[in-house]
């Protein structure tokens, strides 16, 4: 397995305890997430944050109304509250606490959900300064936790994840995103050459202003300039995200033997990564049908291994559930199961009946068929409850069992056993 430390240390108490602290200079001295605020709801939606979506993900079906009336939400590593306003706001039951190591970006947090999430929303939401390690500290557990972007970033990853297992409810959902290490090559290398340039200093302004007069000099045809301006340009127009991504003093990048060693000395059940098309063999292969059976037969782990040895760039990170067993689970292989259970309208969908056009949870397009519209037309949308079985709205519409589940595939429907 390959795992690589950038400008890493020993992972020693006062060592780690230095670079937990100088984590929290850069994140004082540049906030982040530095997304603006707004003084509207969140705009648009992330499924993984959406509770309901997220636990039908992992489990095959959705949350009862008893999990959502007792729902409690940990972002952990919140920054300045982007991913905990919209915790907040798509699920209006859950009581959410968000914790960051940096004072600054709480402070960040604090209003940015005040205008946005406004009191009602502020009632449901707790900020508090602790880093991960600290976590057992916080009263109770928790059904989801958020960690994105985070853990890479500590002196202890796999410490890391096991203090965020013990907050987690039994049957409770672990949403993680690291960095990888084949995707990032570049960036690795630009973090080096800052880091060169400054002999050994942690002045992150200073450091911010070099990698960017880097960047301009480097001949147009230099893979690195290249490479930032083709993919990172646009989001590294903050200082802030700049820094996070260049003059970062922690960082840990993982290639999938490393990554699933780390979920393997978890003590949780790997349940799938969230973005599951970048992982799909037949966009490289789909054009060799011999050679892409033959690869899509081996095992889970090697597929995986392949898809980021074969397109490096497209896997930057990965970004995965965990659970804590026991968690249920529900395949609907069986027709009268399918047929049984109550069925709604994604929320986190868009577009759809009468169109015959919809986008799913990931603003994918999916073209429906005749049958398709009429079937979702006949079933409520999410905020109404699930009041009708799948058997019921089929004998409204006719709909096939093959085009009814095809939707189940695509994840456009919530069902209830």
């Amino acid at each position: 397995s390959q795992c690589v430390v950038r400008m890493g240390v020993d992972l020693g108490g006062d060592e780690g305890t230095q670079v937990t602290r100088t984590v929290e200079r850069l994140y004082d001295t540049y906030p982040y997430p530095p997304d603006p605020m707004i003084d509207t709801e969140p705009v648009g939606y992330n499924w993984r944050w959406h509770f309901p979506s997220a636990y039908s993900f992992c489990t095959g079906m959705a949350p009862t109304d008893q999990q959502l009336n007792q729902l409690r939400i940990l972002d952990a590593g919140c920054g300045t509250g982007c991913g905990t306003e919209y915790l907040v706001h798509l699920n209006p039951t859950a009581q959410v606490v968000g914790i960051d190591l940096s004072a600054g970006a709480l402070e960040v947090a604090r209003e940015r959900l005040s205008r946005s999430v406004k009191q009602a929303g502020m009632e449901r939401v707790e900020f508090i300064q602790k880093n991960l390690f600290e976590v057992r500290s916080i009263e109770g557990q928790f059904d989801l936790i958020n960690c994105v972007g985070v853990i890479h970033h500590t002196p202890d990853p796999p410490r890391a994840i096991r203090e965020l297992a013990t907050k987690l409810k039994p049957g409770g959902i672990l949403h993680l995103f690291v960095y990888a290490l084949h995707g990032r090559w570049e960036i690795r290398l630009m973090q080096r050459a800052i880091a060169t340039l400054q002999r050994g200093k942690k002045d992150y302004q200073e450091g911010v202003r070099l990698g960017r007069e880097l960047f301009r000099t480097l001949p147009e045809t230099n893979r690195l300039r290249r490479r930032e301006e083709d993919r990172w340009a646009l989001e590294n127009q903050r200082d802030a995200t700049f820094a996070d991504m260049y003059v970062h003093p922690q960082e840990i990048d993982y290639d999938v033997p490393s990554l699933f060693d780390l979920i393997d000395g978890s003590g949780l059940t790997f349940l799938g990564f969230s973005n599951p098309r970048n992982f799909d063999l037949s966009r490289l292969l789909g054009s060799n049908e011999e050679l892409l059976q033959d690869a899509q037969s081996l095992p889970e782990r090697d597929r995986l291994r392949l898809v980021e040895l074969l397109d490096p760039e497209s896997v930057t990170h990965f970004e995965f559930f965990l659970a804590k067993e026991p968690l249920p689970r529900q395949s609907w292989s069986e027709d009268q199961n399918l047929l049984s259970a109550r069925a709604c309208l994604s929320p986190c969908v868009h577009g759809g009946p009468p169109a015959n056009v919809i986008f799913d949870r990931d603003y994918f397009p999916i073209t429906l068929s005749t049958e398709q519209v009429a079937f979702l037309s006949a079933l409520p949308v999410f905020d109404n409850g699930p009041s009708k079985t799948i058997e019921q709205a089929q004998r409204e519409t006719g709909a096939s069992m093959e085009s009814i589940r095809e939707l189940v595939s695509q994840s456009l429907l919530l069902l209830y056993p």
